[in-house]
């Protein structure tokens, strides 16, 4: 009995330990101290052509990909894309940019490997940005990806994005739609919701 008093007493320690570490966390989400932002956009990738806006970086050294001719496993590309209101890049509101880049990170599936970060230039989040990771998998109809983090009223974020193939309006020119919902501290900015761009959810 003497001896598994010690390693009691380590117990409650580590219970009492885990407690205090997750408590305020727990607290807050119960408590409602934090709020769901929801941004809805459409992303311009034109990799060629007039407007070009994603541009390859690096040739892969890998194999030539089966499943995406002209492409190698490695290619890496730059992005700085436009992100709109509504799918057409020539009648929709311009929003903000999608900057960062994407690489052809399998050896047999259409897959990248997806960093960027949504700088937001009109709406009610004009000036902030959210910070987007993940794999994207072209040949599946809807892919999630990772919010990491953010800046503004997206500081400490947290989340997810559900991200589609909306349309080809040519060889070059894909356009991408975005669920982005971002869980944020409510603590963080948050200015008014306007109508279009971004809606935040209670």
């Amino acid at each position: 009995m003497a001896e598994s008093a010690p390693r009691l007493l380590v117990l409650v320690s580590l219970v009492a330990a885990l407690a205090m570490a997750t408590g305020p966390a727990a607290a807050a989400h119960a408590g409602g101290r934090s709020r769901l932002i929801h941004l809805h956009l459409y992303m311009h990738d034109i990799t060629g052509g007039p407007g070009q806006t994603a541009v390859q970086v690096v040739k892969g050294p890998g194999p030539a990909h089966p499943a995406m001719p002209g492409y190698h496993f490695g290619d890496t590309t730059v992005i700085d894309d436009a992100l709109t209101d509504g799918p057409s890049a020539s009648s929709s509101r311009l929003v903000g940019r999608a900057q960062g880049t994407y690489m052809l990170a399998s050896l047999t599936e259409p897959v990248l490997a997806v960093s960027m970060t949504v700088a937001l230039t009109a709406g009610a989040y004009n000036g902030s940005a959210v910070v987007i990771v993940g794999r994207d998998d072209v040949s599946a109809g809807v892919r999630e990806l990772a919010v990491v983090g953010g800046t503004g009223a997206f500081r400490r974020a947290t989340g997810h994005v559900l991200w589609r193939t909306a349309r080809m309006e040519s060889r070059d020119h894909m356009v991408l739609e975005l669920d982005v919902y971002a869980t944020v501290p409510a603590a963080s900015p948050a200015p008014p919701p306007r109508a279009g761009v971004a809606r935040q959810v209670a």
